[in-house]
């Protein structure tokens, strides 16, 4: 049974692994050295804690004791109880959904080792936006597909912002960093996957054209928001494929780009 912890002032050592959260430069460089991530809301913290990420302490303020009793009867880690107004001050933002915890990451599957098994990937080259990151984990795990690869200069899926707007999704979807960019993709061809390129060029098939859904092994890569894919990275894939757009509309957020692909390459028949 976890301790219940009345803290009251807004430096106590205790509450080190929540201060400064809205400093992105700073929690970014700082939770992967420290080895952890920050979980916000009932249901985040409940999906982490299902997906076996070990607890370092919860941070609630006082309606949100009863909510989580369960947990924190059941776990070891420290508890601290705080006003809403502390919550703010240590955190630089207020705690709309009241309840915070601290867990322990866990170390990264290679590429190698997630292809072995899938047959469905999802590759993100340079996505940055956190907003995005989580979005696409999310629908990756409501569609069906199996992996993510990241390029190294990807955002980190297990900043606060990503695992909010994947509503914990980022816990259901096996992930993994490529080494090298693009020369990685090499790996992916090599384990028997197509590279498909998502992009707007008119000189890509439609996805009902390359009907991804007939390949055995399929590796979709995705790119930032506003630059799309790389060069490199176009010259490397297999084929590049698009979604036919309508109404003089160029293009879509690459999250909702992400989401109506998966289910185009998952034959839109959600698995287990």
């Amino acid at each position: 049974m976890a301790d219940l912890i009345t803290v009251e002032d807004p430096d106590d050592p205790r509450l080190h692994d929540y201060t400064g959260l809205t400093d992105v430069e700073l929690r970014r460089k700082r939770e992967p050295a420290e080895g952890l991530f920050i979980a916000e809301g009932e249901k985040v913290i409940r999906r982490a804690k299902d997906a076996g990420y070990e607890m370092r302490s919860m941070l609630l303020s006082a309606k949100w004791v009863d909510v989580m009793r369960d947990v924190i009867d059941e776990l070891p880690a420290p508890v601290y109880a705080v006003s809403p107004e502390l919550a703010e001050q240590v955190t630089g933002y207020h705690v709309h959904r009241g309840a915070l915890a601290s867990m322990q990451r866990k170390p990264l599957p290679t590429a190698a080792d997630l292809l072995q098994t899938a047959r469905r990937v999802v590759i993100m080259e340079s996505v940055n936006d956190h907003t995005n990151i989580g979005a696409i984990f999310r629908s990756a795990a409501a569609l069906g597909m199996d992996a993510v690869l990241l390029s190294p200069d990807c955002a980190d899926p297990l900043y606060r912002r990503s695992v909010k707007v994947s509503m914990g999704a980022v816990f259901s979807v096996p992930y993994a960093r490529l080494d090298t960019w693009p020369k990685g993709l090499d790996s992916v061809r090599e384990a028997g996957f197509t590279l498909l390129a998502l992009t707007p060029d008119t000189k890509a098939r439609t996805l009902d054209e390359a009907a991804p859904h007939k390949m055995d092994r399929v590796a979709l890569m995705l790119g930032a928001e506003g630059d799309g894919l790389s060069t490199q990275a176009l010259v490397a894939a297999d084929e590049w494929v698009r979604i036919p757009m309508a109404h003089g509309v160029d293009s879509l957020n690459v999250g909702a780009a992400a989401a109506v692909a998966f289910y185009a390459v998952a034959t839109g028949l959600p698995r287990a």
